[in-house]
């Protein structure tokens, strides 16, 4: 990381879209569904893995706001600011603490800077396809400045949800000063999301990159190598086995569809 003089102003955005299947053989398997996806992922479920997410990069969470739709889905937007604490904060308080009278401008900045940084989260269930092949997509999508970076999340947002699909962007925006006062527009080493991925998860993925470096952005579509068939079905036991091998193809087929990754 490289060290900054001043403030970090750089952005970095990071958005988790993830994607996961099931099968509904019939409309009360449709209708089950959509009551496990909404219990299981209700508004008050993705708060607390978005709190969590805060935890994990050092982040304060400052005001939480979360909304369950009906007939389904939820959003959750959470604003955040820097835990950890940058330069300029410091300097800021040691400035505020050492002169008699506060210097109002420069402390109503760095509140402005920090309390940029967000998290919000929308969720998207879908039991309509007449093939039975259910769907539900979360959009996770984090904003951070100053010395926070979103990266640091990625395994547990891959742990915290069922995916099949996942498709990661990344990018950096403005700039920052470095201590020889240059302009800089990245700070960190960076090469591939899947650098910041543990090996154990990667394992699991078949993934590809489409990143234009030069403009400080990056992409990764992750699709799952291994399904495990009971794992898609309401009732696995009940379904015959051509029935399943033919659902299973239909799965892959919208997985690769997704993902732009055939197996």
């Amino acid at each position: 990381m490289t060290e900054i003089l001043g403030f970090n102003n750089l952005t970095k955005a990071l958005s988790f879209n993830l994607y996961d299947f099931a099968v509904a053989l019939n409309d009360e398997e449709r209708a089950s569904y959509i009551r496990y996806i909404d219990e299981k992922y209700s508004a008050r479920q993705i708060e607390s893995q978005l709190i969590r997410i805060a935890e994990i990069i050092d982040a304060e969470v400052l005001n939480v706001s979360s909304k369950d739709f009906d007939p389904y889905g939820a959003s959750v937007v959470l604003l955040m600011s820097d835990l950890k604490g940058d330069q300029a904060t410091k300097e800021a308080n040691m400035q505020s603490s050492s002169s008699k009278s506060s210097n109002l401008m420069a402390q109503s900045t760095v509140s402005i800077h920090l309390d940029k940084s967000h998290i919000c989260a929308h969720t998207y269930p879908d039991s309509l396809d007449p093939s039975g092949i259910c769907s539900f997509r979360v959009d996770i999508d984090i904003a951070t400045c100053g010395s926070i970076s979103p990266l640091y999340a990625l395994d547990f947002m891959f742990k915290a949800f069922e995916t099949d699909v996942v498709c990661v962007d990344y990018v950096v925006r403005g700039f920052a000063r470095n201590k020889r006062n240059e302009k800089i527009f990245m700070d960190h080493d960076m090469s591939s999301i899947t650098k910041y991925v543990s090996p154990l998860i990667l394992r699991d993925y078949d993934t590809i990159d489409m990143n234009s470096p030069e403009h400080h952005t990056y992409q990764t579509m992750f699709c799952r190598r291994e399904l495990d068939e009971s794992s898609y079905f309401r009732n696995p036991r009940t379904v015959p086995p051509e029935l399943a091998t033919e659902k299973m193809i239909l799965i892959r087929k919208e997985m690769e569809s997704i993902a732009k990754i055939k197996k």
